[in-house]
């Protein structure tokens, strides 16, 4: 194959690459939340606190009531 081919793979291969590993889960992202805060893991409060940034994650990224899912283009 020459280069011309191969620089678009390679292009689009970095750029999955970096986007996945960007993206961490919302799980994770309520925790380091919830620690810079100031609570102790394992704690009430911690696990309280978790369970609510997780809660008001899910809504962020979730549909508004009636909305339909467009497709998408990968």
């Amino acid at each position: 194959m020459n280069s011309s081919k191969l620089h678009p793979i390679f292009v689009f291969s970095l750029f999955a690459v970096i986007s996945l590993t960007a993206c961490g889960s919302i799980q994770s992202a309520a925790e380091d939340d919830c620690k810079n805060v100031g609570w102790q893991a394992g704690t009430k409060g911690y696990n309280d606190c978790v369970k609510a940034r997780i809660y008001e994650r899910k809504l962020d990224y979730s549909l508004p009531p009636g909305d339909q899912p467009s497709p998408s283009l990968l």
